[in-house]
Parts: C-alpha cells; sequence; structure tokens
C-alpha cells in the first residue's frame, strides 16, 4: 500500500495564459493569438493587456489544434466543429442527467 498523497489544482474556475495554453497544446502563442483576434474562443479575455483563457478554452484549443493537424483544416472550419463536439457534449450531459 502506498502512502504517496497526490497533489494538484482543479484548473476548471481558473486562468489560463496564453503560454500555459500554447505549451499543453503543443502550440506557439501565436498560433493562439491569431484565432483568439479572429473571435474564435468564447471562453477567453483580454484583461490587464493580456488574454486569460478558461479551462473550457483549453479543451477547445486542444480540439482545434487536433482538427486543424489531423484534417488539414483551417481555423474556422475547426471552430465549427468544436462548436457542434461541445453542443454534443453538452447534450449528452444532460441526456445522462435524465437517465438517472
Amino acid at each position: 500500500m502506498s502512502d504517496d498523497i497526490l497533489i494538484g489544482t482543479l484548473i476548471e474556475d481558473s486562468w489560463l495564459t496564453i503560454e500555459q495554453v500554447a505549451t499543453e497544446c503543443a502550440v506557439q502563442p501565436q498560433w493562439l493569438i491569431v484565432r483568439l483576434d479572429a473571435g474564435l474562443f468564447t471562453h477567453a479575455e483580454c484583461a490587464a493587456g493580456g488574454w486569460r483563457l478558461s479551462a473550457t478554452a483549453l479543451r477547445r484549443a486542444r480540439r482545434m489544434r487536433a482538427l486543424e493537424r489531423d484534417f488539414d483544416a483551417v481555423p474556422e472550419l475547426a471552430a465549427l466543429v468544436a462548436d457542434m463536439q461541445e453542443e454534443l457534449d453538452a447534450l449528452r450531459a444532460r441526456l445522462t442527467c435524465y437517465e438517472t
């Protein structure tokens, strides 16, 4: 039996910097800035001269990056598909609530 204690941070209510999200998505910060300037992230805000992104934006960035990389999708198409995936996730969550 292990007595190790795992320590982590719940990031759902935390804000992340562009650099943190870029690192998690294995992209350059400029990749995010271009998409932020185009309005492709709704869970982000510009505060104190810099962007802050939510955990939801991190999930979205990961999805968009995968779509762009795997399917050679343009950013707008990747954002549209990410919108549909997020909607499906929300509908599945609601369905799960009704099933229990």
